[in-house]
């Protein structure tokens, strides 16, 4: 019998302010069998070293113009 992933979006184009915050809390809440998928308005360069120190596995699309897709997991 195979493990199920469930798979939860965080759209940061759609939060006022700075999105890190959110985002850290999603990473936090992020359990083995999840992947978070975050969109974003730009490529988010700087948070690829947040989630390589806290082991995280990822991989980025671009989906548009104004269109970033990161999908996150935990290896």
């Amino acid at each position: 019998m195979g493990t199920t992933t469930t798979e939860t979006t965080l759209d940061v184009r759609e939060i006022d302010g700075p999105p890190f915050g959110p985002i850290s809390d999603a990473l936090e809440a992020l359990e083995a069998d999840e992947r978070l998928r975050l969109i974003a308005g730009f490529e988010p360069v700087p948070l690829y070293e947040v989630l390589e120190e806290r082991g995280l596995s990822f991989e980025t699309e671009r989906s548009g113009e104004n269109e970033w897709h990161v999908l996150i997991e935990r290896p």
